[in-house]
């Protein structure tokens, strides 16, 4: 007993002393960075955050102008991070499970359609794949010769417009945010797959009709229908090229990578439940959804959070071609400002936030589908 408390006492002391060593290191190198920030005559702080920046950049998901202060821009940067981030995790998802499903069914020509799927995009470097996108939906034609389907949506070399709400841009921010706010509560009430897609499905519908009523201007429609106006277009939703190739690589990408982690989920339920629910008579789909993905979702929780965290990361690719995320703001704030310690530090502290939070949430969620122990 003596002998495990002098063991327990020394490794006190060793921690406690590696956490001084770590503290003294940490501030001999912020004084080391103020002496030679001060010998070249360069500020330090953070009071840059208020002057205004005097530059424009291309997306912003709230109104904007260019004598924005740097935190108002950097919050703007933060945010389109976060919508193409939380965008391409959910479609990514989506996607993932529909691919890996395929790669375990025992449809020969479907397996091998997904089987080829992951292995294209899978081995393909993500920014080779977002500029090759880029570099094609640019030379697209103009908005007079846009590519049409249906008359509602509309492809050309400035985006691709869609039909959409007729409401202001921060009411349709603030409807995502109620919608993953949703999935957040289904999760917590511990509703069954197929019912919280369902319920999660009808919330959004009706939020968003709700939400076109109240918002959308008087006398007009709740719909908003692009329509070509001169050289460009008119109502809608207008997404950019930036933004579109953005989202859609990251999907291939992400999806691909998914689709193996639920592919190998599904494998590795004992063949002997799928083999009872047939001698049961299930039919095939309902085997998949109250068999074989309920027990696969243990496995496949913690590498998929891997997943949706590197999903995030990835967001930073869009420097490459000038999509205004965080990434790309801190940059050219570094260029204007020459506050590049501050401006680092933020940057990482917004990632180390939001990767640390969607960590926390799969903990949760992986913890939530444990089997408990009787």
């Amino acid at each position: 007993m003596e002998l495990r408390t002098r063991a327990k006492r020394r490794k006190l002391i060793i921690q406690g002393a590696l956490i001084v060593l770590s503290v003294i290191v940490v501030l001999g190198a912020v004084q080391s960075a103020r002496v030679n920030l001060a010998a070249l005559g360069i500020t330090s702080g953070f009071g840059f955050l208020e002057r205004g920046t005097g530059w424009d950049y291309s997306f912003s998901l709230i109104p904007k102008s260019i004598n924005d202060p740097y935190s108002k821009t950097l919050f703007i940067g933060f945010l389109n991070m976060m919508f193409v981030g939380f965008i391409s995790i959910i479609l990514s998802t989506i996607f993932g499970f529909l691919i890996g499903t395929a790669r375990d069914a025992s449809n020969i020509a479907l397996k091998t359609a997904a089987s080829v799927y992951v292995q294209i995009f899978r081995n393909i470097p993500l920014i080779l794949q977002l500029i090759f996108l880029y570099s094609v939906l640019i030379h697209f034609p103009g908005p007079r010769q846009a590519m049409s389907i249906a008359d509602a949506v509309f492809l050309s070399n400035r985006g691709v417009m869609i039909p959409g709400l007729n409401v202001p841009p921060s009411v349709a921010l603030g409807l995502l945010i109620a919608s993953l706010l949703l999935v957040a509560v289904l999760i917590l009430l511990k509703t069954p797959l197929m019912r919280g897609l369902l319920y999660w499905l009808g919330g959004t519908v009706f939020g968003c009709i709700a939400a076109a009523l109240i918002f959308a201007p008087a006398g007009e429609s709740i719909f908003s229908i692009p329509a070509l106006a001169g050289l460009r277009f008119r109502g809608g939703i207008t997404v950019p090229i930036e933004l579109a190739a953005m989202i859609v690589s990251i999907v291939l990408y992400g999806s691909a990578y998914i689709a193996e982690v639920v592919r190998g989920g599904l494998n590795q339920v004992p063949r002997g439940l799928t083999e009872a629910g047939q001698a049961l008579g299930l039919t095939p789909r309902y085997i998949w959804s109250r068999i074989k993905l309920p027990m696969a979702l243990r496995s496949i929780i913690p590498p998929l959070v891997n997943q949706w965290i590197f999903i995030m990361k990835a967001t930073t690719i869009g420097v490459a071609i000038g999509f205004s995320d965080l990434f790309m703001l801190v940059s050219i704030s570094i260029t204007q400002s020459g506050q590049t310690l501050e401006l680092i530090a933020i940057l990482m502290l917004a990632f180390l936030l939001v990767n640390f939070a969607i960590a926390q949430f799969g903990n949760w969620l992986n913890a939530r589908m444990k089997l408990k122990a009787h």
